[in-house]
């Protein structure tokens, strides 16, 4: 294992407060926010959630922020319009991974991202995953690829053999304290990409915890270096991979 499968941190944190400029429609048969429909499609960012999926504002905020620099930003809904509403740990978070089983979630991300390749016909699609999505992310990056670049943020419950097939360039943004992703697991991904070669960025953020980069106490100016930082590095890591900046 790379990564340590969702507890209890995965199901607390912050609500962010603002306006979000996108809407929620169908995509491809799945209830989809999206936002940047101003931007060419030769460029498109799907976001993979945590468990708070595709309704909370917090991830609504960061894909407006990714879709202002010149992106068509995408996020489906991976959780079957069961997400995790409560912010304060009070849910059962065994009960719940119980009803949502990986395999049945890789397979409509893999759908998804196979439909919506043949319907925008894009030149750069990103996936961006977030603690949950961080695996369905980095299973789009492997052998079989259907995006193009992958970043990931305070990632849960990935494999080590998910990690050996990734084949596509990874953006790893990783908190100092975080159960799920601790410094044993974060040092053998690492040692497993520089074995294979893989292109590669992991960024270790000081005094965050798990979630930071999606539901961090952003009145914490730590917390919200971090959670800023994440987000502009994803973007300048796609901007390159994308032609969207000069090499």
């Amino acid at each position: 294992m790379a990564s340590n499968p969702p507890g209890k941190c995965c199901f607390e944190g912050f609500y962010h407060e603002g306006q979000a400029k996108g809407t929620h429609k169908d995509v491809c048969g799945v209830d989809t926010y999206v936002t940047g429909a101003e931007n060419s499609s030769d460029r498109v960012i799907v976001i993979l959630t945590d468990i708070y999926g595709n309704r909370l504002n917090n991830v609504l905020l960061t894909a407006d922020q990714m879709a202002t620099d010149c992106y068509q930003v995408y996020i489906p809904d991976i959780l079957f319009n069961d997400p995790v509403v409560a912010l304060d740990g009070s849910t059962d978070f065994n009960a719940w991974l119980a009803a949502h089983p990986a395999e049945k979630v890789q397979e409509l991300v893999t759908k998804y991202l196979t439909d919506l390749r043949a319907q925008l016909k894009p030149k750069f699609l990103a996936v961006v995953g977030y603690c949950y999505g961080a695996k369905f992310a980095i299973q789009q990056i492997g052998a079989n690829p259907l995006a193009d670049c992958c970043a990931i943020a305070h990632p849960s419950f990935v494999s080590i053999e998910e990690v050996d097939a990734i084949s596509k360039p990874v953006l790893i943004s990783a908190a100092e304290e975080d159960p799920i992703f601790p410094e044993e697991l974060r040092h053998q991904t690492e040692a497993k990409l520089k074995e294979n070669k893989a292109r590669y960025q992991l960024d270790l953020f000081s005094g965050v915890s798990h979630g930071f980069a999606a539901r961090g106490d952003t009145s914490n100016p730590v917390v919200k270096y971090a959670k800023e930082k994440v987000l502009v590095d994803q973007l300048y890591w796609f901007n390159y991979f994308s032609g969207c900046c000069q090499k």
